[in-house]
């Protein structure tokens, strides 16, 4: 005989001694509370076929039941499922937007400094032909650290800037010198005249505050999406509270156990018992809005000053304009370097005698929109942005309303209409007591659930924590500086790759204290054999300047 069996007759023998004689006994069938039952996939064997004393009971009432022991345990685990199911459904939007869109911006910025290479390559081979593709490991070398720095190696954007620079003009000084012979030492001397001659006119410091803020903003937005990805999943994956585990049974499944399966949680009991199972995540929403304010502020200068698209996009552009002041100042800038340096040795009759190829034209040819590469990942980082930005703000104060999304649901609760037929955590009434405030410390008198508001969970404060530490650095991206290099010179402008925007105000034009360009490798300053032919490959730089005259003439 099954147990239940015993637990119905025994009851029901006391109670009819009890009752005078003649009274009508009737137990309340279980059959609705079978159906549910067995709905959810359990096994019917151990469910009586009507109600039982309830004294086994220990989440639930301990009146007449529907419940048996096993019962109430298997029905435990199950409001722990279908909770732990319901934060990261309600969550689901914010961890989709974070993942898909971290996953596009990513696409985009590889490929945008993808096609800026390419552009730059096709370009200046067809515009300077063997004289660049014999020195092109210096732009190979800068789109290779530019790169580097946006996958988060540790890169210093205006040394490894300073340093292109100095190595394109060491490459251009013996280009346009080939008469001359010159030694590491030499060359270490010229490159220490790039910041006073400024042998390439305005283009370095220009395009170095463009670089640096453009891909400072786009590298810690990227960073900033990959932080708040991996917090909104890990937020979501909760792991209840023994006292959690309690509440939920009562309210999603002591209706079954007093035979109301079909009988709802008021909606007012779900807010108190999610409010309390869910106050450490509430107490991250704070944290969180900041967060998402920061990344729209860092949104904000990718549409404008800080577009990465408009900086790459022109770069070959830019370069070959520098390029071009460097050969129209070539005279006055090796006039001043022989003073400063020493007159430099001549070069063997052989490499100063021989000629230039006919098919070189040193003339700038402008580039056409159509031969660029296609935009990168097919769209543009305006809408990329504007997309980002309505989901981020959606975004906004999720924590919180986590209890009140779930207690919408009419899966979980009878809805705000019904607050008199629904289930109260006791019978199918009205719920009295008053809601919550959100967040830990508020829980303390929560009459669902018991908090210890003294120990807030460590995995939430870990979480705060890394919130803190990126909006931290997006909002040094919004003015332009690296936190990672913060305080590394005393006479960079505030930060060692940093534009050193004011306030809310980003100017144009900035007045640019550079520092000292740092010692070029002697590896990069050795003299190869290409240079040496591309020196081979020149007349004297009078009989070019006559060139580029004439062509300016012409024009």
């Amino acid at each position: 005989m099954p147990s239940w069996i015993g637990a119905v007759i025994l009851p029901l023998s006391g109670l009819l001694l009890s009752l005078p004689a003649g009274a009508d006994v009737k137990a309340r069938s279980c059959g609705e509370v079978r159906q549910a039952y067995g709905a959810k996939g359990f096994s019917l064997v151990d469910i009586p076929y009507q109600e039982i004393a309830g004294e086994h009971l220990r989440t639930c009432p301990q009146e007449y039941t529907c419940c048996t022991t096993e019962m109430e345990d298997k029905l435990s685990q199950q409001s722990k499922l279908e909770f732990e199911n319901l934060v990261e459904e309600t969550s689901h939007f914010v961890r989709t937007t974070f993942v898909s869109r971290h996953k596009k911006f990513d696409e985009f910025f590889r490929e945008l400094l993808e096609n800026a290479e390419k552009s730059l390559n096709d370009m200046f081979v067809r515009t300077y032909g063997m004289l660049y593709m014999q020195n092109s490991e210096v732009f190979q070398d800068l789109f290779t650290e530019l790169k580097r720095y946006y996958t988060g190696g540790n890169v210093n954007l205006e040394e490894m800037l300073n340093d292109f620079w100095a190595r394109l003009l060491e490459r251009m000084f013996q280009l346009i010198n080939p008469q001359y012979h010159f030694s590491e030492d030499y060359l270490e001397c010229v490159s220490k005249y790039t910041d006073q001659l400024k042998p390439f006119g305005d283009v370095p410091r220009k395009l170095k505050i463009q670089v640096t803020r453009a891909f400072i903003a786009a590298r810690t937005f990227v960073q900033g999406l990959t932080v708040g990805r991996e917090v909104a999943n890990r937020v979501s994956k909760v792991s209840p509270t023994p006292g959690c585990i309690r509440a939920l049974m009562k309210m999603l499944y002591c209706p079954y156990c007093r035979g109301l399966p079909t009988v709802r949680p008021c909606n007012n009991y779900c807010l108190n018992v999610m409010k309390g199972c869910l106050a450490n995540q509430a107490d991250l929403d704070t944290e969180w809005n900041l967060f998402i304010d920061a990344m729209l502020l860092v949104a904000e200068r990718l549409e404008g000053p800080f577009n990465i698209e408009s900086v790459m996009d022109p770069i070959d552009v830019k370069i070959s304009e520098a390029i071009m002041n460097m050969q129209e100042n070539s005279m006055q800038v090796s006039a001043k370097v022989f003073q400063g340096c020493g007159q430099p040795k001549p070069a063997p009759a052989l490499r100063s005698a021989r000629s230039a190829p006919e098919n070189f034209n040193t003339r700038f040819r402008p580039y056409n929109p159509e031969e660029r590469p296609t935009t990168a990942a097919g769209t543009s980082l305006d809408r990329l942005v504007t997309d980002i930005k309505e989901k981020l703000k959606l975004s906004k104060k999720v924590w919180s309303a986590l209890p009140y999304t779930i207690c919408k649901d009419e899966r979980v609760t009878a809805g705000t209409s019904n607050e008199e037929d629904c289930w109260n955590g006791h019978s199918k009434a009205r719920y009295l007591p008053e809601i919550m405030n959100d967040g830990l410390t508020n829980q303390i008198n929560n009459p669902e659930v018991d908090v210890d508001i003294t120990r807030p969970d460590t995995f939430i404060r870990q979480q705060i924590m890394a919130l803190r530490v990126m909006t931290n650095k997006l909002k040094n991206a919004y003015n332009g500086n690296d936190v990672n290099f913060q305080d590394t010179s005393d006479e960079s402008s505030g930060s060692g790759s940093g534009s050193g925007c004011m306030d809310d105000v980003c100017p144009t034009e900035f007045e640019f204290i550079t520092t000292e360009a740092p010692a070029v490798d002697p590896d990069r300053r050795e003299e190869d054999s290409s240079a040496a032919q591309l020196g081979h490959s020149l007349l004297s730089w009078s009989l070019v300047c006559m060139v580029l005259a004439l062509q300016r003439l012409c024009r």
